[in-house]
């Protein structure tokens, strides 16, 4: 079991993050936030997932308008990402977000900075700190210290800024491209503040490098039980973060959400398409919305056996295929019936 790091709590709309909350995936909209209907669009294809969390960018006067609407019809609470223009972050804490990204020494003036935060800790809006390893600011760039010392030191700064001002809702991430400098960050951090922790690898790639990245970083932050919210960042559809970053907490037995598949690799006793048959099984039940494990094994000679910790399960035959529950089996079905045979003991299950 992972002890999890105590971490003060705040709640980003009904979203509670940190101490005994459950760790939450959250994703980031890549549509032109101006455009309600598209934005919309995509934060309903990723609630629907399961996203708990929705952020936006908010380049200008008019996204930070339509925050207003988009507010109104999304069915999760939604995250302004601001960069340098305080009058952004009014113009959305006004419009109902429910919390803030921003670097509080980003903004200019000091005075700036009191009206974003007086306005925050009105309406109890939190603010995240995020440290990006690629936008140091410059004195700290020219220190002859590791890149993660760096980072820790930005987040400091910031934290600063907000604690001096009496606020205290606020959730900090400190990211890299680098695995091994993010977790460096993170291991560092974690012991010098009482703040929630978003985790993130930054810039991390395309589908198969990025999901590689992420899974290191992530996974070895949280076994240590490091991290209160999790964004996996891909060059990819957004609704593709929110399946990886559940599907890495449910490797650790961090969430409960959906179907959790496991399959064998093949090897010489395999007498199906055991890798197309793998592929439709997580396709037919990756919208099954029930915490169960069903496994996809090559052969009825082992396969019911070591996957009997699986709730349902295929074991491959010639030409037939046996389905099998808890490593029982409890039915012979000809190959191209595998699928709806497996659906349907499913449905009619109690579990």
């Amino acid at each position: 079991m992972i002890l999890r790091r105590k971490s003060k709590q705040i709640a980003i709309g009904n979203v509670k993050i940190g101490g005994d909350a459950p760790i939450s995936v959250q994703s980031m909209c890549n549509t032109d936030t101006r455009d309600i209907n598209s934005t919309l669009g995509q934060i309903h294809e990723m609630s629907d997932l399961g996203c708990e969390l929705v952020r936006l960018a908010v380049l200008n006067k008019d996204a930070a308008e339509a925050i207003k609407e988009l507010v109104k019809k999304s069915p999760v609470p939604l995250i302004a990402d601001i960069h340098f223009d305080y009058r952004l972050a009014i113009q959305c804490i006004n419009n109902g977000i429910s919390a803030l990204r921003l670097n509080p020494g980003n903004i200019g003036k000091r005075e700036n900075v009191e009206k974003v935060v007086a306005l925050a800790k009105q309406q109890s809006i939190p603010i995240r700190i995020g440290v990006n390893a690629g936008s140091l600011e410059k004195n700290l760039q020219d220190l002859d210290i590791p890149l993660s010392e760096k980072m820790v030191m930005s987040a400091l700064g910031h934290i600063k800024i907000l604690e001096d001002l009496d606020f205290d809702l606020i959730k900090v991430s400190l990211k890299s491209s680098d695995v091994l400098t993010t977790i460096e960050a993170y291991r560092s951090i974690a012991e010098k503040i009482p703040y929630p922790l978003h985790l993130g690898v930054t810039e991390a790639g395309t589908m198969r490098g990025g999901l590689i990245k992420s899974s290191v970083g992530l996974g070895t932050l949280l076994a240590e039980g490091i991290g209160d919210t999790i964004r996996v960042s891909l060059t990819e559809n957004p609704v593709e973060e929110v399946s990886a970053g559940f599907d890495i907490l449910k490797s650790l037995n961090l969430r409960e959400h959906g179907v959790n598949f496991v399959s064998c690799p093949t090897c010489g006793r395999t007498q199906i398409n055991l890798i197309e048959l793998a592929k439709k099984v997580e396709a037919k039940f990756k919208n099954l919305n029930k915490p169960i494990t069903i496994a996809t094994m090559g052969c009825v000679v082992n396969g019911p056996g070591e996957a009997k910790h699986a709730d349902f399960g295929i074991a491959g035959g010639i030409g037939e295929g046996y389905i099998f529950k808890k490593g029982e089996i409890i039915a012979r079905v000809p190959e191209e019936q595998l699928l709806e045979k497996l659906e349907e003991i499913i449905i009619k299950s109690s579990i």
